[in-house]
């Protein structure tokens, strides 16, 4: 069995890889929080109550790190996104889904992942928003990790709508892309403008609001082509 030695006592593979999530973790939540400048490495290892050497160990530099906690929901995340798209398609009829269907396969998935109890979903969520308004960082990293799936949508939408302006069509993906960042990191400054009538912790609401919202938008957009 694989083994290394740390603080005088074996480690596992198994507890290697506890530590190695614990690591994930504790980075992920705190770049959710502060960014990407705004955290150390020795903060992520106290955080996870390991070496900071640990976390070199497994993981390398921060930007290292970084990388892997983006990449280790990134997987899961594309792969729920891309079965649904599957299902709206295969499930259309004459092969032609609607704009609505579409816009639902894209974000039905992240609202139920968001409203999950995995509190990690939700630092992960909040991490992908402050990438993707990224000067930085965010058209590196947004297209690393999720440009092919954009992708298979955009081409979905262009099965539903056929004469629609090619460059409507990116930008009607542009303002999804905000709208669901501001979304995914939850701010609560919703709750304070509407002093209480809406939470922006009410994933169900926002995602049902923002299919109908996105999908009107879009089939506007792309009829009329350049404003």
């Amino acid at each position: 069995m694989d083994q290394i030695v740390e603080g005088g006592g074996l480690l596992t593979a198994k507890t290697k890889k506890s530590r190695k999530e614990r690591i994930l973790d504790a980075a992920e939540e705190l770049f959710a929080d502060s960014g990407y400048d705004g955290v150390t490495l020795r903060q992520i290892a106290k955080a996870a109550k390991v070496d900071v050497a640990l976390a070199s160990y497994h993981y390398g530099r921060k930007r290292e790190l970084f990388d892997a906690v983006l990449y280790r929901r990134a997987e899961v995340l594309n792969q729920v996104r891309n079965d649904a798209l599957d299902t709206c398609i295969a499930t259309a009829k004459d092969g032609k889904p609607t704009v609505e269907a579409i816009i639902e396969a894209y974000l039905r998935p992240l609202g139920e992942i968001q409203a999950s109890a995995d509190g990690g979903w939700r630092h992960y969520l909040a991490l992908i928003a402050w990438v993707n308004n990224s000067p930085k960082m965010g058209g590196e990293l947004m297209t690393r990790y999720f440009n092919p799936l954009v992708s298979r949508f955009i081409d979905a939408l262009r099965l539903a709508l056929p004469d629609a302006d090619e460059q409507a069509l990116y930008w009607g993906y542009h303002y999804l892309s905000g709208a669901l960042t501001l979304t995914f990191a939850d701010t609560h400054r919703l709750d304070t403008l509407s002093k209480g009538t809406a939470i922006s912790s009410d994933f169900k609401t926002g995602y049902a609001h923002m299919i109908p919202f996105i999908a009107a938008g879009m089939k506007a957009i792309c009829a009329n082509g350049k404003p």
